[in-house]
């Protein structure tokens, strides 16, 4: 790959981004808190998981300052 990038460099641009950084996803804090309130769920089947994680879900949305503090918490700046 690196001597296919070199050889092409004239029309070829190549951005290297981080390697994986959950720090910087929003959505990583808020799994954080879904993965706190499951992880002890002792299911029988993937549909009562599937029903815990939505309504984990479901009440982090109507907790706003849970998805504010899952977005300041990547100190990225928000706009509007």
């Amino acid at each position: 790959m690196k001597a296919f990038i070199e050889a092409n460099a004239e029309w070829f641009t190549v951005f290297r981004l981080p390697t994986y950084a959950p720090g910087l996803n929003p959505q990583e804090g808020v799994w954080s808190l879904v993965k706190r309130d499951i992880g002890n769920l002792a299911a029988a089947d993937l549909s009562q998981i599937a029903r815990a994680v939505k309504r984990k879900l479901k009440q982090i949305q109507y907790r706003r300052h849970l998805v504010d503090g899952c977005l300041i918490g990547t100190g990225l700046i928000m706009d509007g």
